[in-house]
Parts: C-alpha cells; structure tokens; sequence
C-alpha cells in the first residue's frame, strides 16, 4: 500500500485514543502541501461522483479536478506515466509529491475539514486495513458499474 509521506502521518503513544495528539515537526526542506491536484477518470460515473462530492465538501488544502490522461493533466505533468492513472487514482501535491491508490485517497480525505481526523487514522496500522478494503470495494464496483473499456480507455497519443 501507498503510504503518506511522515510528516503527514500523526504521531501515536500507546493506549492513547486513536487520534492524533500532536503531529510530527515536517523537515525545514520540505514545504507544506497547499494544493492537491486530483487526477479523475471522467469517463467513469464513480469517479465523476466522487470528486463532485469532494469538490463540496470544506477543504483545508484545496483539491484541484483534472481528468487523468487529458491534455490538461498532459501539460501539467509532461513526466506522468498517464495510462496509469486512468487505472488507479493519482494525485499530486503542488510540491511535486505524488500519491496512488490508497494513499491518494487517504489524501484526499486529510484535505477536507471534516475528514481530516479519519484520514489520520486510516494512515496508522489499525486503520490501513480499512483504507485498503474501502479502496478495493470501490475499484470492484467501478469494474462492475462503469461501461466496458474497448480500447476506450487507452491514453491518447501526446498532441503536439
């Protein structure tokens, strides 16, 4: 599983309640994450669903919408491996940090007010199981739900 970069991740003394009592210091070189871009599938009605529900909800870090493997996403991130994140969300901090699967929705969630606390959890051992089945459930629905590929959902060749 993806994992959240440490300074993300909070800080946990036994017998504690599962909530983070203070945060780890983030190294001086290392600047905080203020914009999140969220690479989408727009072609797959749970992916549309799910990035208008986080485009509602109040954000700490803004989230920015781009459909993976547009020209958009293409110019923004010229280095992207693009067929990838049409399979498994990608998104991708405004310092260049890069998140998949799991740890991307975990992210996700820690840029929202209301989710940031369970995004906390979801990134400790107790919570990661949780976060990786949530994810597994919600990629097994999208297979079953979203319309068949046929060769649809290949990247498009680089325009130039």
């Amino acid at each position: 599983m993806d994992r959240l970069p440490v300074e993300q991740m909070p800080t946990f003394r036994p017998g504690e309640p599962t909530r983070p009592a203070r945060r780890r210091q983030r190294p001086a070189h290392q600047p905080p994450v203020r914009r999140l871009t969220l690479l989408y599938d727009a072609g797959c009605p749970l992916c549309t669903h799910l990035r208008d529900w986080l485009l509602r909800q109040p954000q700490l870090v803004t989230i920015d919408p781009v459909p993976a493997a547009s020209q958009e996403a293409r110019r923004r991130y010229p280095d992207l491996d693009h067929g990838s994140t049409l399979k498994e969300i990608t998104v991708i901090g405004d310092s260049g940090q890069i998140y998949r699967g799991t740890a991307a929705w975990i992210v996700c969630l820690w840029a929202l007010s209301a989710h940031r606390p369970k995004a906390y959890w979801l990134a400790t051992p107790a919570g990661a199981p949780f976060a990786r089945v949530t994810v597994l459930a919600a990629s097994k629905y999208r297979e079953l739900t979203a319309a068949p590929c046929d060769g649809a959902c290949e990247v498009p060749p680089p325009s130039h």
